[in-house]
């Protein structure tokens, strides 16, 4: 299993970092709004951050994730993303 390092560096901008076979590092992208429609408020944008590589990663490998993105791109790549993430 790959582990998953999530570090904030501004108000919207977080590095993770994905040590797999491959390490791989991330900078991800995500609108305070957006977060909140995902969480609820309940748990924090890293944690949120955190499970949507989980999510990621049992679709595809460190590898094949793009290395700068917002965190709303993933759902148009897997249109299930938003509901999944969001239970």
């Amino acid at each position: 299993m790959a582990e998953i390092k999530v570090l904030q560096t501004d108000e919207t901008t977080f590095q993770v970092s994905v040590t797999d076979k491959t390490t791989t590092t991330h900078e991800v992208k995500v609108l305070p709004d957006y977060a909140l429609k995902l969480t609820s408020g309940k748990i924090t944008t890293a944690q949120l951050i955190k499970k949507s590589f989980e999510f990621l990663l049992e679709r595809e490998p460190n590898t094949s994730i793009l290395r700068s993105f917002d965190l709303s791109v993933i759902a148009r790549y897997f249109p299930e993303y938003e509901t999944i993430i969001a239970n």
